[in-house]
């Protein structure tokens, strides 16, 4: 599950400090669908203590200890009530419905078997209130980009931050992919100029296919209503970057 990658929370908010059009998204799905919100793994709370500041009850539930503290931080710093629960979206039972549920920003890849998938997307399905949905967003995976990870130790700019602390960090990042698992492996190496590879952190992420998605999306209860490609709402086609899900039970 990758849990040296996320035990730093205020540093994975400087690693992927954007995503408004992602938040604003799915403030209008919250919206647009009404009533309670539950998001699985919620991480340190960039989308939903937003949706919690429209007005939505919302709770949180994410697995790292350090994640759940600074988006408890976060919401007491707004002034906005969120219930925020540690646990593991595989096993996933709070006894409770909700009208909607989210899984954004490639959480659903950190479950690497089929069967966790589906046994998550059954979870879900159970926690969904009569005419609730379920929304949800994973990368659209590209075989050239697969194939071009190799082993092989590169820079990624896109990633370098600035640390109050340590000044520029550099991040560094070395993947391979398992193609019978569907699962990229990386190391993630952190640097500053005074300081090499302060912090060596691996993940992994599994990759689902578009034509993957429903199928598991059908084991789980669900059926797929909508898929867009982009924050916009566009299409979803086969270049798209994203795949924006938009389910209900089946």
């Amino acid at each position: 599950m990758s849990d040296q990658f996320y035990a730093d929370a205020r540093l994975y908010d400087r690693l992927f400090p954007g995503g408004d059009r992602a938040v604003a998204f799915y403030r209008a799905e919250a919206d647009r669908h009404g009533g309670s919100v539950l998001e699985l793994g919620s991480g340190t709370g960039h989308k939903l203590i937003p949706i919690a500041a429209d007005g939505h009850p919302c709770t949180g539930l994410e697995r790292s200890p350090a994640m759940l503290g600074e988006a408890r931080r976060k919401a007491a710093e707004r002034g906005v009530e969120v219930e925020w629960v540690q646990g593991d979206m595989r096993e996933l039972d709070l006894g409770r419905t909700f009208d909607l549920v989210v899984i954004a920003a490639n959480s659903l890849l950190h479950l690497q078997t089929s069967e966790e998938l589906v046994g998550c997307l059954r979870s879900v399905r159970r926690h969904l209130a009569p005419g609730g949905r379920l929304v949800l967003d994973v990368f659209n995976p590209s075989v050239r980009m697969l194939a071009l990870a190799d082993g092989v130790r590169r820079r990624r700019e896109a990633s370098s931050y600035v640390d109050p602390d340590r000044g520029v960090v550099h991040v560094d990042v070395a993947e391979t992919y398992d193609a019978a698992a569907q699962v990229t492996r990386g190391s993630w190496y952190f640097s500053s100029d005074t300081e090499a590879d302060f912090l060596v952190a691996p993940l992994e992420i599994r990759s689902i296919f578009p034509q993957e998605l429903p199928l598991l999306l059908s084991l789980g209860g669900l059926r797929l209503v909508e898929r867009h490609g982009d924050w916009s709402r566009e299409p979803f086609t086969a270049d798209a970057a994203l795949q924006i899900c938009v389910c209900e039970p089946d």
